[in-house]
């Protein structure tokens, strides 16, 4: 059975969370909390009296169903105001909620756990990554051709997706491939570049992808290439993987 939806999952912080706007401490937190407003990961709710800046409803609000009414607000620092930086549900049916404020990602300079920065949005405690390397064969094809072959690929497994199959450039055909100018970001991993694949007549949207310069507990996976298990035939050791099915897919 799936979790119920109704229900908002709140839960304690123990991390140090501060947020930095122009040098300015801003959110300096040891009692924030996580709060899943939708599934896949967990945003900081911080009590107002951990915020260090003047809080400004700018008389916008919003509804969620199941957090109640969000007031919005501007947050004013010495050097300059951030509009719409956060919001409050001040009377929400979560009684949790009622004394904190959630502020949008991108409304401070920086994120920072204990003294770690943490880049694209909170790290959820449910997540787990390990990048291990394997001697695996691992091959890789697209309509048919083969478009990776390698013995020495690095494993990434990460809660709640497929095993994701790194392996060095020079086990890849890097001429059937293109980098395209897509860009994505994770908490665990940093920031990926992508290719497009082109086999016979047919071209293959940001199917595979790298990391240049990952996060630490990534640098496993620095200069590998990936492709999306969901969109291509992954053959392990001799045998073909099913596709599997994801938000990826």
């Amino acid at each position: 059975m799936g979790a119920d939806q109704s229900v908002v999952r709140v839960e304690s912080n123990a991390k140090w969370v501060r947020g930095v706007i122009d040098g300015l401490t801003v959110v300096d937190s040891t009692s924030t909390c996580l709060v899943w407003e939708h599934p896949y990961y967990p945003a900081w709710y911080v009590p107002v009296d951990d915020v260090h800046a003047e809080l400004v409803p700018n008389g916008v609000t919003f509804d969620s169903s199941r957090r109640g009414v969000g007031t919005r607000y501007d947050v004013v620092v010495p050097s300059r105001t951030v509009t719409d930086a956060a919001w409050r549900h001040l009377d929400s049916p979560v009684e949790a909620l009622r004394g904190l404020i959630r502020f949008e990602w991108s409304s401070m300079d920086a994120w920072f756990e204990e003294d770690i920065e943490v880049f694209v949005h909170p790290r959820s405690p449910d997540v787990r990554i390990d990048a291990l390397p394997s001697s695996r064969q691992v091959r890789v094809f697209i309509d048919g051709e083969i478009v990776a072959d390698s013995v020495r690929p690095t494993i990434l497994y990460e809660t709640g997706l497929p095993p994701r199959y790194y392996v060095p450039k020079t086990d890849v055909r890097m001429d059937l491939l293109t980098a395209t100018e897509t860009e994505s970001a994770c908490p665990y991993k940093g920031w990926a570049n992508y290719w497009s694949a082109t086999v016979g007549e047919s071209t293959h949207d940001d199917i595979a992808w790298g990391y240049r310069t990952p996060l630490p507990e990534s640098q496993a996976i620095a200069g590998l290439v990936c492709f999306y298990n969901e969109r291509v035939d992954l053959e392990i050791d001799g045998q073909l993987i099913e596709r599997v099915a994801t938000k990826f897919s």
